[in-house]
C-alpha cells in the first residue's frame, strides 16, 4: 500500500517552485525556512527521489519534480474547489481591483489564481494604473480594491514591506560613470520617486532626472537602452537587468509599504475575501517588525 500524500507537503512543494527559493516559500506557506526545508525532505523520503537539483545557484526541477509538479498543481486545485464548492458555493459576483502593472506582474499571479479556484463564479476587473492615479478611483468608488503603495491618500491595511533597490542593464554600466548621474523616475508625487530622491539627495550624489515615466516599462527601456539607472521594487526587476547598490556607489533606498485599500463601496463579500486572500498570501508582517 501506498503512502498518501499530504497536501501540506503538497502545497510547500509548489511554493518553492513557483517563488525559486527555499525562504521566499516560507512566506507563502507561513513557515519557518527550516520548516520548508524539512518538508521538501520527508516529501523526498516518502518517494525515494530527489525532487530538486541543488548543485547550482538556481533551484531546478528533476525529473521526477517536474512529474510531480503537473499531479500537485492538480490535486491542490481540486482540493481548493472542493472546499470552496461545499463552504462558500453561493458566492458570485464583481470585484474591480486596481494595481500598478509591476505589482500585478511580479506579486498577484499566484492570488488570482487561488482565488479563482476557490471562488469560480466571481468575476475580477483589474484596472492597471499608478497608486497615483488609482487613489482619486477608491475615492469615487469606480475601483472597489487597490493593491497599492501606501501614501498619505492611500492608507489601507497593511501588508508587506516592500525592499526598493537601484537596478542599471548591468553592474559596470557606463552610465555609472556620468556626472551628473542619469537617473529614469517614476511621475511626480509617487512615493518611490520620493524615496528615490531622498536618498540621492542624503547621499549628496550629482544626478539628473533623465527621464521620467508612469510606467514601469518605459522607466526599464530607458535602462535597456543603457540610458540610465532606475529605482524598483526589488520583486519587479526584469531578470535580464543587474541590482546595483553601494558597491556601485549607490546608496540605500527606503523601502515602499504595501496596503489594500477599499472604497466605502466595497462592503460586501467578494471584496472581503479578495482583500483577506491578498494579506494571507502576501502578508510579510513577521518580517517587518524584525526589519
Amino acid at each position: 500500500m501506498h503512502p498518501e500524500f499530504d497536501v501540506d507537503l503538497l502545497r510547500t512543494f509548489v511554493a518553492v517552485v513557483e517563488t525559486g527559493s527555499f525562504t521566499k516559500a516560507s512566506t507563502t506557506v507561513h513557515r519557518s525556512q527550516a520548516a520548508v526545508s524539512m518538508q521538501i525532505k520527508r516529501l523526498e523520503t516518502m518517494l525515494g527521489t530527489t525532487l530538486f537539483a541543488r548543485n547550482t545557484r538556481n533551484l531546478s526541477l528533476t525529473r521526477p519534480g517536474n512529474t510531480l509538479l503537473e499531479y500537485a498543481r492538480r490535486v491542490l486545485a481540486l482540493h481548493e474547489e472542493a472546499w470552496s464548492a461545499i463552504v462558500r458555493p453561493e458566492v458570485t459576483g464583481r470585484v474591480v481591483l486596481g494595481a500598478p502593472d509591476d505589482y500585478v506582474s511580479s506579486l498577484l499571479s499566484p492570488v488570482l489564481r487561488r482565488f479563482s479556484n476557490l471562488y469560480p463564479h466571481v468575476e475580477i476587473e483589474i484596472v492597471c494604473a499608478q497608486s497615483t492615479s488609482l487613489a482619486p478611483m477608491l475615492a469615487d468608488n469606480k475601483i472597489d480594491l487597490a493593491f497599492v503603495t501606501r501614501d498619505r491618500k492611500l492608507r489601507g491595511e497593511f501588508v508587506r514591506s516592500e525592499p526598493m533597490v537601484w537596478v542599471g542593464a548591468s553592474v559596470d554600466t557606463p552610465v555609472l560613470a556620468a556626472s551628473p548621474l542619469p537617473v529614469g523616475l517614476y511621475e511626480p508625487g509617487c512615493v518611490a520617486r520620493q524615496h528615490t530622491l531622498a536618498a540621492l539627495d542624503g547621499a549628496r550624489i550629482r544626478y539628473r532626472a533623465a527621464f521620467s515615466s508612469a510606467s514601469l516599462m518605459g522607466l526599464v527601456a530607458t535602462v535597456d537602452a543603457g540610458l540610465s539607472v532606475i529605482a524598483l521594487t526589488r520583486c519587479s526587476v526584469p531578470a535580464r537587468l543587474a541590482i546595483l547598490g553601494e558597491a556601485q556607489g549607490l546608496p540605500k533606498i527606503a523601502p515602499l509599504e504595501i496596503v489594500v485599500a477599499r472604497s466605502a463601496k466595497s462592503d460586501r463579500p467578494t471584496c472581503d475575501y479578495l482583500a483577506a486572500q491578498m494579506v494571507q498570501d502576501l502578508s510579510l508582517r513577521a518580517q517587518a517588525r524584525g526589519a
